[in-house]
């Protein structure tokens, strides 16, 4: 048998075992595990970050693990299985890549995007918008619905147009702000500079999560090291005004970029 089947039977088997003996497994229902596999999610996304393949490697295990347990529970309930899982997923593949199982021609990812969206819209959504989940954080929800509406051509047409469509939004803030009279209003305000510099992250080829995530990630980075070289200085920081804190700020970050 091929190498992968095993290794997938191998886990079915252990899902089986753990099902019927362990107490915690034996507990656990699809509402149970939902916050887990959240949490297994962004660390999954945190290796991939960290390219740290070692760490992504059991980051992918844990996920297929909760995939496998909820398909475990659903085949309990008589509503799914396993077998079911995978081929309703193989099914949709060969159905949405017709230019690949048919006689579509699609020579670009943005053919495909496109012809992607368009059969969806034929097997009965409502909307292109429809599959856009309501939980998603609200930045990459900000992507995913402008990508999907790219996919039936609701684009501007060049880099340039979205600038300036950033540089108004960013001109509408400022004058709510300098305004000052309708809270909400400069929140709106705020919000369609972050929607239009997402657009905009798009047509200069940059996952804004993962840029945001990035800065994040410097910003902790360069503030533990601020912090350091404060304490090896003894200068409490909780005492420390703005100027002092912001000479350490430098200094870590000259050593940062000496790395």
């Amino acid at each position: 048998m091929d190498a992968r089947l095993l290794s997938f039977q191998r886990l079915l088997d252990i899902m089986d075992d753990l099902r019927e003996k362990c107490p915690w497994d034996k507990k656990q229902t699809l509402e149970s595990l939902r916050h887990l596999t959240i949490e297994e999610t962004y660390e999954l996304a945190d290796a991939i970050l960290a390219n740290d393949m070692s760490e992504l490697e059991g980051e992918i295990g844990d996920l297929f693990l909760h995939l496998v347990f909820y398909s475990k529970i659903g085949s309990e309930q008589g509503h799914f299985d396993i077998s079911s899982v995978l081929n309703r997923i193989c099914d949709k593949l060969i159905h949405r890549h017709p230019h690949i199982y048919s006689d579509t021609v699609a020579n670009s990812e943005e053919e495909v995007k496109k012809n992607w969206e368009k059969l969806k819209l034929k097997e009965g959504k409502s909307s292109v918008l429809e599959g856009v989940p309501k939980s998603l954080p609200a930045l990459v929800k900000a992507a995913r619905i402008q990508e999907k509406v790219k996919g039936i051509g609701f684009e501007w047409a060049t880099k340039e147009d979205v600038w300036n469509k950033v540089e108004e939004e960013i001109n509408e803030l400022q004058e709510a702000v300098n305004d000052a009279t309708d809270q909400n209003h400069i929140e709106e305000e705020f919000g369609d500079v972050l929607f239009s510099l997402i657009n905009y992250s798009r047509f200069i080829n940059i996952n804004p999560e993962n840029a945001l995530s990035k800065t994040n990630n410097k910003f902790i980075a360069r503030f533990q090291k601020m912090e350091a070289l404060m304490k090896e200085a003894g200068i409490p920081i909780e005492d420390s005004s703005l100027a002092v804190m912001d000479t350490f700020w430098e200094k870590a970050k000259k050593i940062e970029k000496n790395r």
